[in-house]
């Protein structure tokens, strides 16, 4: 079979995948819940202070009304403490929440919680889940049959249904994007470009998982192995990767030389999804608004985190993942 014939299988399966998105209504769950997130976001209003000019070399001291009133404002002031005044209210008026810094501040201080709190994490943990589904199903024994009889190679339409996969998350992610981005921006005038940032890297962190949920599911062809698996897999993971990097910033700790020798092995062999989780961070300028880990911002203010070779590493151990898928299934007799 030549290579154009390949590529061919490959895009059948994309389509396939999709198709099989709209069968199960996964499809319309995820919609459902991007038009909530930005019928939330269409509903935000914020009152308050604009953004005022500031210097590289100012320390900003900025307090919220209510934080001002328990010194004193007039005290606050005399100090050259800035107070905000305001507020933000979501659900058209039926939650409101004092502000604590600019107009602006909060309306990305929003943006962050939607892309890395709901999106990064959460999304992606229930992306994992409800994906973990798609190739168990194909691989059953009635529906293999039918197309490991093509004259097509097996990886191809294994790699087909990964691409698929990965392809419907990051159509789920572009428009969960676009809706919230551009319903925060008509509804409160800010607009923030790097919040388009988060597609690439939601698509990237999925992505590297789902090729875990790929090899338990050709191995196991159980969804709830594929599913839970992940899910435990990404905890070894991140337990790992915290872990490395404590080492790193604490060398003193009692640790035993072969301990650091497996969590330097783990750290550069697996994927670092506390790495990515920072990457994403440093990507949304999200420094302002919510603390980093602790060995984290210390490792990166050392000079010892290279997010290029973080990215590199996992983004090959996806690929080496689904190589072992494809070579298990071409294994596999039905």
């Amino acid at each position: 079979m030549n290579l154009s014939e390949a590529i061919r299988t490959v895009r059948w399966m994309i389509a396939d995948t999709f198709r099989q998105s709209l069968s199960t209504r996964l499809f319309w769950v995820t919609l459902a819940i991007t038009a909530v997130c930005t019928l939330l976001c269409a509903s935000v209003r914020v009152s308050g202070d604009p953004e005022s000019m500031r210097y590289e070399w100012e320390v900003p001291a900025i307090l919220p009304q209510h934080e001002a009133e328990k010194i004193g404002t007039d005290k606050a002031k005399n100090d050259g403490v800035r107070i905000i005044s305001g507020e933000m209210t979501l659900g058209f008026g039926a939650v409101k929440v004092p502000i604590g810094r600019s107009r602006d501040d909060s309306v990305r201080l929003l943006s962050v919680w939607l892309a890395g709190a709901l999106a990064d994490t959460v999304g992606v943990l229930l992306a994992l889940l409800w994906t973990a589904g798609f190739i168990p199903t194909f691989l059953e024994p009635q529906s293999a049959t039918v197309l490991l009889a093509k004259p097509a190679p097996r990886w191809s339409i294994l790699l087909g249904k990964y691409l698929g996969v990965v392809g419907f998350v990051a159509l789920q992610a572009f428009l969960f994007v676009g809706g919230t981005w551009s319903a925060l921006g008509m509804a409160t005038g800010v607009w923030n470009p790097n919040y388009w940032l988060a597609v690439p890297l939601l698509v990237l962190n999925f992505g590297i998982f789902f090729s875990v949920s790929t090899f338990l599911a050709v191995c196991s062809r159980s969804t709830v192995v594929a599913a839970f698996g992940t899910l435990l897999f990404w905890l070894l993971c991140w337990a790992m990767n915290f872990s490395h990097h404590r080492m790193l910033m604490f060398p003193n700790e009692s640790l035993t030389p072969i301990s650091r020798f497996l969590l330097d092995v783990g750290y550069w062999s697996f994927p670092k999804p506390l790495d990515l989780s920072s990457i994403f961070f440093d990507a949304m300028h999200a420094e302002n608004f919510v603390s980093k880990v602790e060995e984290m911002r210390t490792l990166q203010s050392a000079g010892k985190f290279s997010p290029e070779a973080s990215i590199a590493t996992s983004v090959g151990f996806a690929a080496v993942v689904v190589g072992l898928s494809a070579y298990e299934l071409e294994m596999t007799d039905y």
